[in-house]
């Protein structure tokens, strides 16, 4: 029961934030198509989650200041106000009269977001044993693609209706009643000793990449494992724009169906790493990438797209990443070392997601002079690049998996 209930707690930590950052990070590229920006400018702004790579280095600070649930539940709580203030500022900024300071706006949303997130990591990292992380990031899974049904979804569909300071404001209400649950629960712990935590210092983010017992292997995994997902998702609003879908109809395809999709395989993906365990899990996700990859080549090249076939697309994208996250995140929060939780895992997942902004921006580049069918021809051949690695560098199954 402790466990549900905790669960529940991190659920909300997670996907509060994300419905304001995935309805900017979605409604962003698609008015600048509609306003004749360059795919490759476009291609650019996914640069915006910057933030989230810079991120590692104030990790130490938080591992460093946090030696108890209350020290972290402080970091927590403090950025989650931040987040809401700064939703309550760009209420007033509209994005057609203001769209640069807009943009500056979100730039200091995402860092702001960013000190939540590594916190509310390194606590999930010492809360669940290791027959639970897989759950706990299924519950980080599906707090991204809840936050993005909702926010690049619902209220991608209807910001228009509701007006652009009504909308802001419910984000910033979201945001603090997300804290809620965190606030009111006493009964979360954690084994961390004080001495520890006070030996962290800046020269750990470097100290991750000596520490051997096959570290590299695993930054090889972080690079390759999930790009050609993060690829593909990069460009799909711009080629349904492209394809002459309206707005409520990107909405609904590429925000709601694939979304939902997304956040059930999350949660199935949690179950299956726990099934059947994470070696062969890693390989059971990387071949259905490769098969996802295939079939949206084959659509844009052979096809011109029906509703229909975007939709299976979208759903087949969704279930691939939201089950290699899944297993990507577990792998990732069982190789951080004591007392270094936040910044191992921040680490870890910035290799991924600086991997995967190079590929969301060069994707732009690419579809600019090639098209988009030689694009995802592209990621079709770094998702086999992927399963290849897979297969020959992690070959012999861990003891303890």
């Amino acid at each position: 029961m402790n466990n549900k209930k905790n669960y529940f707690i991190f659920f909300c930590l997670y996907i509060a934030p994300m419905i304001a950052i995935n309805f900017f990070t979605n409604f962003i590229p698609v008015f600048m198509r509609q306003q004749q920006f360059s795919l490759s400018v476009i291609g650019m702004m996914h640069f915006l989650s910057l933030p989230m790579i810079v991120k590692v280095f104030w990790s130490p600070a938080i591992d460093r200041s946090c030696t108890t649930v209350n020290d972290y539940k402080r970091w927590i709580q403090l950025s989650g106000i931040v987040f809401a203030i700064l939703l309550l500022v760009i209420a007033f900024f509209h994005y057609s009269t203001n769209f640069y300071t807009f943009v500056a706006l979100v730039f200091l949303l995402f860092a702001v977001s960013t000190m939540q997130t590594i916190a509310t990591d390194a606590l999930a990292t010492q809360v669940f044993d290791r027959k639970n992380k897989s759950m706990v990031n299924s519950m980080h899974l599906m707090g991204n693609f809840g936050g993005k049904l909702i926010g690049a979804g619902v209220l991608f569909m209807i910001f228009k209706q509701i007006g652009w300071g009504n909308l802001n404001t419910f984000l910033a209400l979201v945001a603090i009643v997300a804290l809620i649950p965190l606030y009111l629960n006493r009964k979360l712990t954690i084994n961390r000793e004080h001495s520890v935590a006070k030996q962290v210092t800046w020269t750990d983010i470097f100290r991750f990449f000596t520490q051997g017992n096959g570290i590299w292997k695993q930054i090889g995994f972080l690079v390759l494992y999930h790009v050609s997902m993060i690829g593909t998702l990069a460009m799909m609003r711009p080629y349904l724009v492209d394809l002459k879908y309206s707005t409520n109809q990107i909405g609904m395809i590429n925000g709601i169906i694939g979304t939902a999709a997304g956040l059930v395989a999350s949660y199935a993906g949690g179950l299956i790493v726990r099934k059947i365990g994470r070696h062969r899990s890693r390989s059971l996700f990387a071949v259905f990438m490769v098969v996802t990859a295939l079939y949206v080549f084959l659509i844009s090249k052979y096809t011109h797209p029906t509703m229909f076939l975007l939709c299976v697309a979208v759903i087949l994208i969704g279930i691939s990443y939201g089950t290699s996250a899944v297993v990507l995140y577990t792998l990732a929060m069982d190789r951080v070392r004591k007392g270094r939780e936040g910044t191992d895992f921040s680490i870890q997942l910035i290799i991924a997601q600086l991997s995967g902004m190079t590929a969301a921006a060069l994707s732009g580049v690419v579809a600019q002079h090639h098209g988009y069918s030689q694009l995802f021809l592209v990621e079709f051949g770094f998702a086999c690049l992927a399963l290849f690695y897979i297969l020959t560098v992690f070959r012999k199954k861990e003891a303890n998996d």
